[in-house]
């Protein structure tokens, strides 16, 4: 098997071979739900990923169409980072994974109570509220 060959055919298997690593979904979850664009910004959050990983897990994104990379006009050395539309389709899917999580595993409880309560109004808000967020990704993103 090469490296570029899948381990399988399996659309499960194809999926998550792109975005089926921890740090993956990370950088996702924090360009849909925090507003987060700048390489700075996503090295901030409380999972604390490294520089070197977060480049790395950046450039797979943006080679496998999930995210743009463009030049941020306030500033030469900055990049800013776009979900695509192949990204904000992954939102019910990033949305029921936390609903997993808060139901299912224990330490998810320690979350703030701001935080829980952005969480369960996603999880209680259905497909509904989901694609009006992916609406507002897309005018925030697919400009």
């Amino acid at each position: 098997m090469s490296p570029t060959e899948p381990r399988s055919y399996c659309p499960i298997n194809l999926s998550l071979e792109i975005f089926g690593d921890a740090w993956t979904l990370l950088v996702l979850r924090d360009l849909m739900f925090s507003g987060k664009r700048h390489f700075r910004e996503l090295l901030q959050s409380d999972e604390r990923i490294s520089s070197n990983i977060l480049a790395d897990r950046l450039a797979r994104l943006v080679e496998h169409g999930l995210l743009t990379r463009s030049g941020d006009p306030t500033h030469r050395q900055k990049a800013i980072y776009s979900l695509t539309e192949k990204a904000i389709q992954l939102l019910p899917v990033v949305v029921q994974i936390g609903a997993w999580g808060s139901r299912w595993v224990p330490d998810a409880r320690k979350l703030d109570a701001a935080a829980r309560r952005f969480v369960r109004q996603l999880q209680e808000g259905g497909p509904r509220l989901w694609a009006r967020r992916m609406d507002e990704l897309r005018a925030v993103h697919l400009r």
